[in-house]
């Protein structure tokens, strides 16, 4: 069995924190009346704000799928995973967004994912912790090396007003009724991998040890029927027809609150079961991470392992319920997300993670050990700034002309370098999350496109009237000195280790391509001088961007300067490139013609050239 590690987590909250004096803004007022039981409801769970994926009209502004698929953008955005990569997709929630068909496949449609494997797990709050568990038996055994388990849910469409005033109700059952105070919305997502992060702490799972009781208990928590007594009573599809099963109440959600206690204590029973198979100590324990869905029950669990003799102190406890609210099967995703990036764990910490569910007696456990990096950075490295925006300077003598060229070529630039800072390559190189994966692939990427340098240019030069001989001359020798580039690349390829002929038959990708196709068609053009404003962006990379991309990507994968050199090279080589490139702008047939032609195309080049770094892979 392979090590399973929790490299990164993200979450997806809709909208802002909501206080208990706002619910019934949002969830409305049943008959135009306030709660009667609101209020004791809310001091007995202890919950002071949530967060709600309904508005004030109470329609739903997002939906269940589309909040997984944001918590699951957040947390590969901390990752050294890319979302083309992933191979397995579990999700888990109460109620997707369609009975038909499952939320694992409404989920991938949402995402920038390729084909992959994908699991849809349908239950209560365990359903959650169904999705890790089988995420982290595929890595164990061998048959993926990651993937992406999640738990989301939209509670808050089952309770609004309107669907009880629509039912003719005047009186909602408490069993219905508690949980409109209970509930909330939210989504946590959890990249899995067979090897930890390289540059941030990661959990690795010990255990998974999941156990249903559905044998001995009834149904607790339940939509679709009105009793949890009798088990053949017809459910909602039994109905002749939809509308009678919402006047009857039965496709409304409730919980027989009065087998709340006997849950718990299943749940205890299996915890000290787990101690007795030597699954965990308690005094090895650092932190608890215990799913209860109210203040109330922390207080049963808190006497009833006191009372077994396998306490864990109050301070090793860990909860968000007061401040996001219970959030089901996306829970225990949301508490580990706040912990891990909370600066309160170090490497070796035990993590104990405890999630019953109500549904029909279920209850979950997970033993988690923080890791390391697998690439400790020093204290110096931890940080990864970005700069201030700013142009690359051209220095031009005076003229109207030169003065109007700078000040639009030096937009262009700014717009440019903004723009690239959200582009997925760039924001790992400055959050300090780029894998040798990623590395790899803008090293192979880059060369398809930096092999067509010199071609354009000479092209381009060929194409200059023999009266622009200076400007001619000009574009040859840049020509030469770009013929150099794509070598210094292939050999820190070479240096990394990797195959040299799978970079010499790669791909453009399809932003690589439409730049190519974009110089190559205007150096075919009489007199393209405009390209002046392509050398400017390619160039300017070079000058201002490119060496300090390379410092960074050099200290977060140590990297030795003959694998990075292909960006660290540039710094230098294009201050001196730049400097040509200023004398070419400056020549005395210079026209206000011209310097549009050659802003347009800094332009348009800029776009094309961010599209290049966004389309990585996209071949």
């Amino acid at each position: 069995m392979k090590n399973v590690y929790i490299t990164s987590m993200g979450v997806y909250l809709p909208g802002p924190a909501i206080s208990n004096d706002e619910m019934e803004d949002y969830l409305g007022k049943i008959n135009n009346e306030p709660s009667k039981v609101k209020t004791r409801i809310l001091n007995q769970n202890g919950i002071q704000s949530r967060h709600y994926a309904i508005d004030k009209e109470q329609k739903t502004y997002i939906n269940n799928a589309s909040m997984a698929a944001n918590s699951v953008i957040n947390a590969i955005d901390k990752s050294n995973v890319r979302l083309d990569k992933i191979q397995l997709l579990a999700t888990g929630t109460t109620q997707a967004d369609l009975p038909i068909p499952g939320f694992g496949s409404m989920v991938h449609a949402k995402l920038p994912v390729n084909k992959c494997e994908i699991a849809s797990f349908q239950s209560v709050c365990a359903s959650g912790v169904m999705a890790l568990n089988n995420a982290y038996l595929n890595i164990a055994s061998g048959k993926k090396e990651n993937a992406v388990a999640l738990g989301s849910e939209l509670a808050s469409r089952l309770f609004k007003s309107s669907r009880f005033d629509g039912q003719g109700m005047k009186d909602v059952p408490f069993d219905t009724e508690f949980l409109r105070w209970m509930l909330s919305d939210g989504a946590g997502a959890a990249v899995l991998q067979d090897k930890p992060h390289e540059n941030q702490l990661s959990l690795k799972i010990e255990w998974i040890d999941l156990q249903s009781s559905a044998n001995e208990h009834p149904v607790v928590m339940f939509t679709g029927k009105n009793d949890n007594k009798n088990e053949d009573e017809i459910t909602w599809l039994d109905y002749p027809s939809y509308e009678e099963a919402s006047a009857n109440g039965a496709i409304n959600l409730k919980q027989d609150v009065r087998l709340l206690n006997d849950v718990i204590k299943t749940g205890i029973t299996h915890y000290f079961e787990l101690i007795d198979r030597g699954m965990f100590k308690t005094e090895e324990i650092d932190f608890l991470c215990c799913h209860y869905s109210s203040e109330f029950f922390k207080g049963q669990i808190h006497d009833l392992l006191i009372k077994g003799g396998a306490y864990i102190s109050e301070e090793k406890w860990f909860s968000n319920l007061k401040t996001k609210g219970n959030t089901g099967s996306a829970s225990i995703y949301i508490m580990l997300e706040e912990l891990l990036y909370s600066g309160k764990l170090k490497a070796g910490q035990k993590i104990l993670c405890m999630v019953p569910e109500s549904g029909r007696f279920i209850t979950s456990y997970m033993l988690l050990t923080v890791v390391e990096p697998s690439h400790r950075k020093e204290e110096d490295e931890a940080q990864f700034a970005i700069r201030e925006v700013e142009a690359p300077e051209l220095t031009l003598q005076p003229s109207e002309v030169a003065e109007w060229l700078v000040r639009q070529l030096t937009q262009v630039w700014i717009n440019f370098e903004t723009e690239l800072l959200n582009v997925p390559i760039i924001h790992k190189i400055h959050s300090g999350n780029l894998s040798r994966e990623d590395y790899k692939l803008l090293l192979h990427d880059l060369r398809q496109q930096v092999i067509d340098g010199s071609q354009w240019i000479s092209r381009a030069a060929s194409n200059i009237d023999i009266e622009l001989f200076d400007l001619r001359s000009a574009f040859i020798k840049h020509s030469a000195a770009e013929h150099k580039d794509y070598q210094i690349l292939e050999r820190n390829w070479i240096a990394m280790g990797w195959n040299l002929e799978d970079i010499l038959t790669g791909n453009k990708n399809i932003g690589s391509m439409s730049l190519s196709s974009f110089v190559f068609n205007q150096a075919s053009k009489n007199n393209p001088l405009d390209l002046m404003g392509s050398m400017f962006i390619i160039e300017g990379i070079g000058k201002r961007l490119a060496a300090y991309w390379g410092e960074l990507m050099q200290k977060q994968l140590h990297l030795t300067d003959d694998q990075v050199s292909f960006f660290t090279y540039h710094g230098v080589a294009d201050e001196n490139h730049f400097h040509n490139l200023e004398k070419a702008l400056d020549h005395p047939k210079m026209t206000f013609e011209i310097a549009q032609r050659i802003v347009k195309t800094a332009k348009v080049t800029a776009k094309l050239y961010k599209m290049q770094l966004q389309e990585l892979g996209n071949y």
